[in-house]
């Protein structure tokens, strides 16, 4: 070994200037470096990107060349992006290939909904506490400013408190971390965030939380399909997106934007998950209220996978009023089994 073998902290320095487009942000710090080897006189570098911008992965290849082809003893300089190659039906290849943006996390997987009142914040927390029953370390980030349920569903009433390091120390409850819009409102306060605001929120639930070390942090985004949900979909590094909807095909149309609006930011579709799906009578009797079938025949049309349908079921509503959610009072009710088999399907693609 001569004193002029490039190391990978060398490598990792130099990296230091390369700027990510339209940032004044380095790239080492945004967490974009997966991996850095060195053979002999070539440079590997491996960059994870969340983008789909095919501009943005060639200039920051380019750069990365650029500033490594400066150190001593080195020839040839590889930077290779794991980009995900398309955003549904990508298969298992490019789940998780989203830029790891943080440390300690990892899988960041959203549950979005078309439209509200579709019971999206209910299968978030079932979902959280379902993947804690199977062993998985959880986190979950409500990110729905206008009507922060979350708190009440998971019996949550303490705020965060906060560390040595001056970060915020996320409550937990069923073994589950939460952070929530609701814990930086004062009471019933009515929400005129803008836009910018609600960003920086975000942003700083991410770098201003001790979230430890977690296998998932799901993310309750705000009803809607719009330019807030695309921001903060691209503030965090997302590995997946799960859609939430009811049977009626009047909502369905509310999927496909949903679905559209993941692909636009090239992250994998997950599946649907159809809730509200049917109720059973006292007596037994199977009453489909809202018609039946349409999570299922649009996720067929869509090619992206089917989750499950999650019965209506009193049980689920009182849970989530007691702070209870169902799969922790009553895993073994039908609609808690529900909950854990679509916890166990997301388990299996993000492994």
């Amino acid at each position: 070994m001569g004193h002029d073998m490039v190391t990978e902290h060398d490598i990792t320095e130099a990296l230091r200037n390369v700027k990510y487009p339209g940032y004044s942000r380095d790239i080492v710090s945004f967490g974009l470096i997966k991996q850095v080897g060195v053979q002999g006189d070539t440079v590997t570098v491996m960059l994870g990107l969340a983008t789909a911008s095919p501009e943005i992965g060639t200039k920051l290849q380019e750069d990365c060349e650029r500033a490594l082809k400066g150190l001593p003893g080195v020839r040839s300089v590889v930077v290779e992006t794991n980009r995900s190659a398309t955003a549904a039906g990508a298969g298992q290849s490019s789940l998780g290939q989203q830029g790891k943006g943080v440390p300690g996390i990892r899988r960041v997987v959203a549950i979005a909904s078309g439209k509200g009142g579709v019971g999206k914040s209910t299968v978030s927390v079932n979902l959280a506490c379902g993947l804690q029953k199977l062993g998985a370390k959880v986190g979950l980030l409500d990110c729905d400013i206008y009507g922060p349920s979350i708190p009440l569903m998971m019996g949550i009433n303490s705020r965060p408190t906060i560390s040595d390091q001056e970060k915020m120390v996320p409550p937990a409850n069923h073994g589950v971390k939460l952070m929530s819009m609701g814990f930086l409102l004062e009471g019933d306060q009515p929400v005129i965030w803008r836009g910018p605001m609600i960003m920086k929120t975000i942003q700083q639930f991410f770098s201003s939380v001790e979230w430890g070390t977690l296998d998932f942090l799901l993310v309750d985004l705000p009803p809607g399909t719009g330019d807030a949900q695309l921001s903060l979909c691209q503030t965090v590094p997302l590995d997946g997106g799960v859609i939430v909807t009811t049977p009626q095909e009047a909502s369905l149309g509310v999927v496909r934007k949903g679905i559209g609006m993941f692909q636009k930011l090239n992250v994998p579709i997950l599946g649907i998950v159809e809730n509200m799906s049917y109720f059973t009578a006292p007596g037994g009797e199977r009453v489909e209220i809202f018609g039946h079938g349409g999570g299922r025949a649009e996720a067929e049309r869509q090619n992206v996978p089917f989750l499950g349908e999650v019965p209506l079921f009193t049980e689920i509503r009182e849970g989530g009023d007691k702070g209870m959610p169902v799969v922790v009072s009553s895993p073994n009710h039908p609609a808690g089994q529900t909950f854990l088999d679509i916890a166990g399907a997301l388990q299996r693609m993000l492994k």
